[in-house]
């Protein structure tokens, strides 16, 4: 087998500059040539495994230094995001992906940033929907939209707030989460009741007691515990994030503490690197991890969109929740699927059918305008009161990936990913689908042909 070649030219230069050292006298140290370094350094010639021993001997250098680093992460994400179809077809080869990483870092890194601003740009034209339907088109963003923005142009993963619920997690090693919860808040002098309550979770910080509804199921009663716990013992990190938000009301900055405090309790429940590894022995199933973790479908959906942890990234997937009447309650997407920021998603998706058939999954092969493919998943979740006089909440909820991930997911096992693939959008207003039989209104840049002597599907037709 032959031995992959060490090409580690930028690595290179940085230790001869954090060492202070002229190429000429660096060359010296390492017993070899002025034109042999500078090769080396250019990525023109690999380094020798004589090089590396001196490296090691004369600077004390840890080797493992030249082969990690950003540059195989940068070369996936270049592959990921050339992958979109705004580039066309083809990707460059593997070489030249890997020639920029190790020689311009730098520009590789402002591609990936140009590229994460075309799709924010692309996803805020479905604001427009909102805009629309304003009378006032200048009013700032509601206080609950704005700390959903800042989820999602987070990538739905607060990295900080991540791990420090997976310490918490790993601290409780060997005991319930309810256990370590529980024994954390009383060695605060905190007193925790579960009784008869029409309210899930009631702190009365006077009386140092917490009250958990027995009403609730044991996967939302262990989550509201770990709420408290955030808001309890990691208040200073949540702050924090707070200040570096910059929210324009205090609204939206409670509110983002709320998120912040529900995200450690997920992240404590179902710990990043735990919850990883399972997800990918299980192949993704939703209720055999449900099961493993103590958790709900929707709050294992929910964690499965937020693996995105540099360096050990999980699926990228979207996850989004609607209600009866198809308006997006919680959205979020990894991929390149952008939902429409208000209003409802596209009819013609498999989670608007979710409610038809209670306590199934149902599966999409689904294909949006830009070409992309995806396998998308639909489930109804049903959120009890807790008696019979108490209202039941109703949502769907949908996890999907595009169709490269599907064999990784057990639920493509049994589906033929040659077949035709679902068209579907995302809102009516910028889908340029022009046969569209669920189409609502027009959509917004495009012009249309009016005909009273022709009668189609639409009242009009959208030239191509």
């Amino acid at each position: 087998m032959a031995t992959q070649k060490l090409y580690a030219g930028t690595k290179l230069r940085e230790v001869r500059g954090r060492i202070g050292l002229s190429q000429k006298a660096f060359a010296e140290k390492l017993g070899i040539s002025l034109p042999y370094l500078n090769q080396m350094e250019h990525n023109h010639r690999p380094l020798s495994a004589a090089v590396v021993l001196r490296l090691a001997q004369e600077f004390g250098l840890d080797v493992t230094e030249l082969t990690t680093g950003d540059s195989e992460r940068l070369v996936s994400d270049m592959r990921e995001a050339l992958a979109d179809p705004v580039f066309g077809q083809g990707l460059p080869p593997q070489t030249d992906l890997r020639l920029v990483a190790a020689n311009a870092p730098g520009l590789a890194r402002a591609f990936l940033n140009l590229h994460r601003a075309y799709r924010q740009a692309s996803e805020r034209l479905a604001s427009l929907d909102e805009a629309l339907g304003r009378e006032d088109r200048t009013a700032a963003p509601s206080p609950w939209d704005e700390v959903r923005d800042f989820f999602h142009y987070c990538d739905n993963y607060i990295d900080a707030v991540d791990r420090s619920a997976e310490r918490f997690a790993r601290e409780a090693a060997g005991r319930d989460l309810v256990q370590a919860a529980v024994a954390a808040l009383e060695a605060r002098g905190i007193a925790v009741v579960v009784a008869e309550t029409p309210l899930v979770r009631t702190y009365e910080p006077e009386a140092k007691r917490l009250t958990i509804s027995a009403r609730i199921p044991e996967a939302t009663r262990r989550f509201q515990l770990l709420h408290q716990i955030a808001l309890l013992t990691q208040d200073e990190l949540l702050e924090a994030t707070l200040d570096l938000a910059r929210f324009q009301t205090p609204e939206a900055r409670g509110i983002a503490k709320i998120g912040l405090a529900n995200y450690f309790a997920g992240a404590a429940q179902m710990p990043y690197a735990a919850f990883l590894a399972a997800a990918q022995e299980e192949r993704h199933d939703l209720e055999r991890l449900a099961d493993r973790f103590g958790a709900s479908i929707e709050q294992v959906a929910h964690r499965l969109s937020t693996m995105q942890r540099p360096g050990l990234k999980g699926i990228p997937f979207f996850f989004v929740r609607v209600d009866q009447a198809g308006t997006i309650t919680k959205r979020h997407s990894a991929t390149r699927l952008q939902f429409a920021r208000f209003g409802g998603a596209c009819p013609l998706w498999n989670v608007h059918r979710a409610f038809e058939t209670p306590g199934r999954f149902l599966r999409q092969l689904a294909q949006t305008p830009d070409g992309v493919r995806y396998l998308s998943l639909a489930r109804d979740v049903t959120k009890p009161g807790g008696s019979f006089t108490a209202p039941v909440r109703r949502f769907a909820i949908g996890l999907g990936c595009e169709i490269a991930h599907a064999p990784s997911l057990v639920y493509a096992d049994d589906l033929d990913l040659t077949r035709r693939f679902e068209p579907i959008g995302i809102s009516c207003r910028i889908c340029e689908r022009p046969d569209c039989h669920q189409r609502s209104v027009p959509p917004l840049e495009r012009r249309l042909a009016v005909d009273p002597d022709r009668r189609g599907v639409l009242p009009y037709g959208i030239p191509g």
